[in-house]
């Protein structure tokens, strides 16, 4: 699937190309509205020529067709998690299950930042995590112990039973020193208030 999204894009970038080379040839001048015509007459009377542009035109209808689906396709996804219970459905936003997977880096010393990206598909719940890093992390050991918090904490919490997927990447590592430097940073970008302490006692 993947590589066909990748000749679909190449496919539709050289499209592209040649009509914005086209349409520059034609405001410079160098494309006469006769050489069109002769092209036109040309790709008309060869019947390989006009089953070329043919088959590129049912081809790039077929590419913007499942580019659109697939563009649809991402904005129609699940912005919630629904399940039933014995007293009817209950319905939880995904932002909300962002939110608690957000709190696990009070949690964990070692994360800066973490941002997640919850998605619902159809066979269950895919978390995508970014995360910064302390310098003093062990990555490895880390980001297995937070794929397994945040996949149990999920389960606890929402009682889901089907499969959660916990993906991380790994933005940026940060040092101590470099938080000691932004610290003075925000320090210094502070504005000194005139007269602060007039008045005091």
């Amino acid at each position: 699937m993947r590589i066909f999204t990748v000749l679909g894009i190449l496919f539709y970038a050289v499209v592209l190309i040649l009509i914005g080379i086209i349409l520059i040839i034609f405001s410079i001048n160098l494309l006469q509205p006769q050489d069109i015509n002769n092209l036109l007459a040309y790709i008309q009377n060869n019947i390989n020529s006009r089953i070329i542009v043919g088959l590129s035109g049912l081809l790039l209808i077929v590419v913007s067709f499942s580019f659109a689906q697939l563009i649809l396709g991402r904005f129609q996804r699940e912005k919630t998690i629904a399940f039933t219970t014995s007293s009817g459905e209950v319905t939880i936003a995904l932002s909300a299950v962002e939110d608690l997977i957000r709190r696990l880096a009070g949690i964990i010393p070692e994360i800066k930042e973490l941002r997640p990206d919850v998605v619902a598909t159809k066979k269950g719940i895919v978390v995508d995590i970014r995360v910064v890093l302390r310098s003093e992390a062990n990555i490895p050991d880390l980001t297995s112990r937070l794929q397994e918090i945040t996949r149990s904490k999920i389960q606890e919490i929402l009682g889901l039973e089907e499969q959660i997927i916990v993906r991380i990447h790994v933005v940026k590592i940060i040092s101590a020193q470099d938080t000691e430097r932004k610290r003075k940073e925000i320090e210094k970008e502070e504005p000194t208030i005139p007269f602060s302490g007039y008045g005091k006692i």
